[in-house]
């Protein structure tokens, strides 16, 4: 009774008697269904509802989520059905109950399809009634805490689950109270030792700063007040877990990590805000690229604040946090704040609406699997995303994950757009598809009016909605139609080469097709319908087959020229790194399109003498573009060294791509291998020279194929 009246007092804060008497009732229910029923502390299983409802109240959930949390597991331990709590409550109860039942029924540790099939049912619990999560993770919260009744194995197995899913979720969803709580409590469970040692430091470490931490809050409170700006000033907190996930992430010490001060500033309205960044930017110098906006641009989960790191009075570093009241509950709490009066809020920023939008799609996303495992990797990916925010020509923002492509960024405009794009533009100049996009660019995606969507994408594509919709669009692409699609494509590509299939000799024809190695015209139309061959390419084998003397001609496969221009169409192994001046091959993947090797590859050994995997290739005659290699430097081992071999290499104008470094063998020598790009075989005899006449060189040579791995493995 004690509990059950501590909670209505809460509820008393913000919700009417009539109210408050259908969660009174709800808990009557409760009580009596689960009468008999203990849980593994020993005390009443109603305890556990109570408690739950408890946790809800604190974020001022409406009567009915209140209501379903005292009932959620009647369903599941009693005779109770949801008809039964449809008449005596309402169909939103009824339906949150039934959700919750459904989500706790989800064993999430099982393996590959069963595991896709639980997260499927909770993508739709969620998107039925987005306070299911909510009450769930409630619930999930409440196990937590009393999580040390359990035995051992099973404790490890629900820390495991929370730190994975819920706690990632929370934090999703914005609700960061819960999320750190949940991420402590799991890290506690799964390695007790290491938690008390860094709580234990923790503490210790506050203890110390203590005074300098009290020293610059009366520094910022005071400029605060010299500007006329309301505001009140607390120490921000790091969470144990988080502390412990840095130090492992970024190889940090712990007094790394801890070596920055924090500050959360509270002011009293969003252009109190900024005129508060004045303040603090007047008193102390910022640090360059530190300074982040969100209140303009809001994370994908409501979150809203500005951000800034300043350089303190000793060199020490200083972040500081400046939000709204308002803003500080949506950072706390996120979708479950202010539920009730925002409930029917159609503000795009509402965390509320950002969940649904977000929920919608994973919905959308669920369609694109049949039956496959794939999609649980694909929301643990869209779970906890890093954001950036890119805009279209329009100027509207359009939320990206940290890593995304313009592919990407035109799936997320668009379906057609993505399946359409064949090139685009970041800040009005021509950029690669694959290229990561950054904060503040704009990207304009160029289409054709037919797909362009290929294989090769998903190798570089970030976002699950991106990536599903490729997979879905090629599997989905039957027969019938690769065969006309790869009919538009080859047409259009022999046109510009003045060719009309339908007036080649079907004779050349068919020994054209023996020479390319397919069986039939059909074949080759699905196989360039379905990425599986390139239709530039073969529209250029076909050509240069006819147009040679048919003396030439028996089943002799022509050559096919590269210019380096190609873009993605031809990509060029990262095995062997075939520059102009190579005897090279061709081979075609479904992935990646035709791929350049060079003859000598040991990787393609097996396949060469394939016809429909591998032919010829030869270099253009006027190539002008540039090539990546790798070359391995010997040199004495003195101060300066590399700096010297850099200058060199950029005299000859030469781009460094990459440099790994032997680790010191005490020998008096250093191992440098440069990954460089050259416009071909005499451009890198002309560097190889250059760096052997320096008195510092040892030796310098290029890297082949089995050299490369070799000296891949070794560092």
């Amino acid at each position: 009774m004690k509990s059950i009246n501590v909670l209505t007092k809460k509820l008393s804060d913000y919700l009417g008697s009539k109210e408050i008497k259908q969660i009174l009732k709800a808990y009557d229910f409760a009580r009596k269904a689960h009468l008999g029923q203990f849980r593994k502390s020993g005390e009443p299983f109603v305890s556990h509802p109570l408690a739950v409802a408890n946790i809800l109240s604190s974020f001022k959930m409406d009567q009915d989520t209140i209501s379903a949390a005292l009932l959620h597991d009647v369903l599941e331990d009693t005779k109770s059905t949801k008809l039964g709590i449809k008449k005596e409550f309402n169909l939103n109860v009824a339906n949150l109950v039934d959700g919750v039942s459904k989500l706790d029924q989800l064993d999430i540790n099982s393996t590959t399809e069963m595991q896709a099939e639980n997260f499927q049912k909770m993508v739709l619990a969620m998107s039925k009634d987005i306070r299911v999560i909510v009450l769930k993770l409630a619930d999930r919260l409440h196990n937590m805490r009393t999580i040390n009744y359990l035995d051992r194995e099973k404790q490890v197995a629900v820390a495991k689950e929370t730190l994975e899913i819920y706690g990632n979720l929370a934090h999703r969803i914005g609700m960061n109270n819960v999320y750190r709580e949940l991420e402590d409590l799991a890290f506690k469970t799964i390695y007790p030792t290491r938690y008390s040692l860094l709580s234990s430091s923790i503490k210790k470490n506050r203890g110390g700063k203590r005074g300098s931490l009290k020293k610059i809050q009366k520094k910022l409170q005071k400029r605060f007040l010299e500007q006329g700006v309301p505001a009140y000033i607390e120490g921000r907190e790091k969470h144990v877990y988080s502390i412990y996930r840095k130090m492992k992430e970024r190889n940090r010490s712990f007094q790394e990590i801890m070596d920055v001060y924090a500050f959360k500033v509270i002011v009293d309205s969003p252009e109190n805000c900024y005129k508060a960044i004045g303040s603090v930017h007047s008193l102390y110098k910022p640090i360059e690229g530190r300074f982040k906006d969100y209140i303009a641009m809001p994370k994908s989960n409501g979150y809203q604040s500005v951000h800034t790191g300043v350089i303190g009075d000793n060199g020490q570093a200083i972040e500081v946090q400046i939000k709204t009241e308002d803003m500080n509950e949506v950072a706390e709490n996120g979708i479950a704040s202010h539920w009730i009066y925002k409930s029917g809020n159609s503000n795009s920023i509402d965390p509320q609406n950002k969940a649904r939008r977000w929920v919608a799609g994973l919905l959308e996303m669920r369609e694109n699997f049949d039956n496959s495992h794939d999609f649980i990797e694909s929301i643990k990916t869209d779970i906890f995303p890093d954001e950036i925010y890119v805009f279209t020509p329009q100027g509207e923002i359009i939320e990206m994950s940290s890593g995304s492509t313009p592919v990407d960024f035109a799936f997320a405009v668009h379906t057609d757009i993505g399946l359409h794009c064949k090139a685009c533009r970041i800040n009005r100049k021509l950029a690669p598809l694959s290229i990561s996009l950054e904060n503040g660019q704009t990207v304009e995606i160029i289409t054709d009016s037919l797909p362009q969507t290929s294989p090769t994408w998903l190798n570089f594509v970030k976002t699950s909605r991106a990536r599903n919709r490729i997979r879905n669009y090629l599997s989905n692409l039957k027969t019938s139609e690769a065969r006309i699609l790869g009919k538009r494509f080859l047409d259009q590509h022999l046109l510009s080469l003045n060719l009309d299939l339908k007036k080649i000799d079907k004779k050349d024809l068919r020994n054209a097709l023996d020479a390319i190695g397919t069986r039939s015209l059909n074949l080759l139309l699905e196989e360039i319908g379905l990425g599986k061959r390139v239709g530039n390419i073969v529209a250029n084998q076909i050509s240069g087959y006819l147009s040679k003397d048919k003396l030439n001609k028996k089943n002799k496969l022509i050559p096919l020229e590269i210019t380096g221009s190609e873009g993605l169409v031809v990509n060029y192994a990262t095995c062997c790194r075939p520059i102009p001046g190579d005897s090279v091959i061709g081979h075609f993947t479904a992935e990646r399109g035709l791929v350049v090797h060079q003859e000598r590859c040991k990787n393609i050994l097996a396949v060469r003498k394939d016809p429909s995997q591998c032919f010829p290739i030869n270099w253009h005659d006027d190539l002008n573009n540039f090539f990546s290699t790798k070359i391995k430097i010997l040199t004495k081992d003195e101060p300066g060294v590399l700096a010297t071999i850099s200058t060199t290499i950029a005299n000859m104008e030469t781009n460094i791509d990459s440099l790994q470094v032997s680790p010191e063998s005490g020998s008096g020598t250093s191992d440098f291998i440069f990954g460089v790009q050259v416009k071909g075989r005499d451009h890198l005899a002309r560097l190889l020279r250059s760096l052997r006449s320096m008195s510092l060189v040892l030796s310098a040579k290029r890297l082949h194929d089995q050299e490369n791995r070799h000296e891949e493995r070794l560092h």
